[in-house]
């Protein structure tokens, strides 16, 4: 085990070293990025579905429930579910493989498949529980607004931008600060799915594909000849000052003026 002391941790790891921090940062922004826009966009659109006083639509509380449902289940069963599907012999990969889309190989080796695939199980996990908080939200508005602007002939399209997504700027925070900090943490997922192994070529560096910043921790903390503390606790203080800025930055966007 070898481990510097204080400032040398970030002097030999962070601002020299092989970059190996800084390709995992920039792994698991992308990842995050990838599935928390569409899952953002799409639960605005659904919980405006479900609330608007003019769409009068049947089982309702079915489809929340089934749409809610993937977030009730544990990452290591959606993991593995999802692996059964990809392997050399699951189902979709014989779909891709007759599509010409994949080798005889699969896909869980190919690095921008499996960037890909981690991202949508990430967002199928949790648009669901982002729509729930946002019908909430919406929920908690006062309908005389909507009255209002119905009697002053306003749109369903001009009320969901001049009153829902004004007064849901609150809830918006909550939803974006807590999936960044629960986004740059990401470690399960794409641990128990390949381990991080397949690697794309990016700027003519070979970068590990599904490899995030927590899994690079970790991989430092496990007892073995790499076992390194200082190192660990060093990406570790970088991956803090990151969520510290990304969060701020949506509490900036986010926040309600006075």
């Amino acid at each position: 085990m070898t481990t510097e002391f204080g400032f040398g941790n970030y002097a030999n790891y962070v601002f020299a070293g092989n970059g190996e921090i800084w390709q995992a940062i920039f792994i698991t922004i992308g990842l995050w990025l990838l599935n928390f826009i569409p899952q953002i966009l799409l639960s605005l659109l659904l919980a405006a579905w479900f609330t608007d006083i003019h769409c009068k639509l049947k089982g309702q509380g079915a489809y929340k429930v089934i749409m809610y449902m993937p977030n009730i289940i544990t990452a290591a069963t959606i993991a593995v579910l999802f692996y059964s599907l990809f392997d050399v012999h699951g189902s979709m990969t014989a779909v891709l493989r007759a599509l010409g889309l994949c080798g005889e190989n699969g896909i869980l080796l190919h690095g921008w498949w499996s960037f890909g695939i981690i991202a949508f199980i990430q967002f199928w996990m949790w648009y669901g529980n982002t729509m729930i908080v946002l019908i909430a939200g919406i929920m908690g508005i006062n309908p005389a607004l909507y009255e209002a602007g119905m009697v002053d002939g306003a749109t369903a399209r001009q009320m969901f931008f001049k009153i829902t997504v004004p007064l849901l700027k609150p809830i918006l925070q909550f939803t974006m600060v807590t999936s960044a900090i629960g986004g740059l943490q990401m470690y399960d997922i794409p641990q128990l799915f390949n381990e991080g192994s397949p690697v794309i070529n990016i700027a003519g560096a070979n970068v590990l594909s599904t490899r995030t910043v927590v899994m690079l921790i970790k991989s430092y903390i496990n007892a073995g000849a790499g076992q390194n503390y200082g190192r660990a606790a060093a990406y570790s203080v970088v991956l803090f000052i990151i969520t510290l800025v990304v969060s701020m930055i949506f509490y900036k966007l986010t926040a309600e003026k006075n």
